[in-house]
């Protein structure tokens, strides 16, 4: 079973997909700092100063000014700006998979057309595959 085991950890798709997810988290790091750093900025400017990441909606009578503050005191608040990050994060994660599987398409070999002939064994001309009967030599044609 160990031996079993050992095959299948050093196949290539499982290798290939441990590469994957760590690649994934990175980048998924990446895409966060961008978008909390370089993104959301402007458009907060944009809207009259407004930092996402702050906004949020406190559910109870006890006051406090962040989010972070909130959890730390365990106030519960909906905090809609994190979750704004969030989707912007998700989107620009999605549009960059998007090019990246586009040019991997592109530069994948195109299918084969599809068979449409065959060769005829008596006279070896070819035939539609869907001929019963070569209209060379007239043999029936399995």
């Amino acid at each position: 079973m160990l031996e079993e085991f050992k095959k299948f950890a050093v196949k290539g798709n499982v290798l290939d997909l441990a590469i994957a997810v760590v690649l994934g988290a990175a980048f998924g790091k990446i895409v966060t700092s961008f978008v909390a750093d370089i993104i959301t900025p402007p458009i907060g400017k944009l809207l009259g100063n407004i930092d996402f990441a702050s906004l949020f909606i406190n559910l109870s009578a006890t006051p406090v000014r962040s989010v972070a503050e909130a959890k730390a005191a365990g106030v519960p608040v909906i905090a809609y700006g994190l979750f704004l990050n969030a989707v912007f994060d998700f989107i620009i994660i999605a549009f960059a998979l998007f090019l990246v599987v586009r040019q991997i398409n592109r530069l994948m070999p195109a299918p084969p057309p599809p068979v449409t002939t065959k060769e005829c064994p008596r006279c070896c001309t070819m035939i539609p595959i869907k001929a019963t009967r070569c209209p060379n030599c007239t043999s029936e044609q399995e």
